[in-house]
């Protein structure tokens, strides 16, 4: 992961802090029990889907390469087989 991966991570997750101690304050109130309990949802939802979509973006990614390396591979046999002769 790079630095820049990880400073959008660092602030992503301080705005879900401050987002769930929200809730915490809205829940604690009584009366916005609901807003309180839809925003711990909403923030729960948003990880899963980040939190997914970046090992989606992983997997693919290594992909990728296992495919480069599978080209490389095969441009470089022929190669050995001159020398061979």
């Amino acid at each position: 992961m790079e630095f820049d991966e990880v400073r959008t991570w660092v602030i992503f997750y301080l705005i879900s802090f401050v987002v769930l101690l929200l809730a915490l304050f809205f829940t604690t109130q009584g009366v916005m029990l609901g807003v309180g309990l839809t925003l711990v949802i909403v923030v729960i939802a948003i990880n899963f889907l980040i939190v997914r979509a970046e090992i989606k973006r992983i997997h693919e990614k290594k992909e990728m390469l296992r495919k480069f390396t599978q080209k490389e591979e095969k441009v470089a046999e022929p190669e050995e087989e001159k020398y061979l002769i």
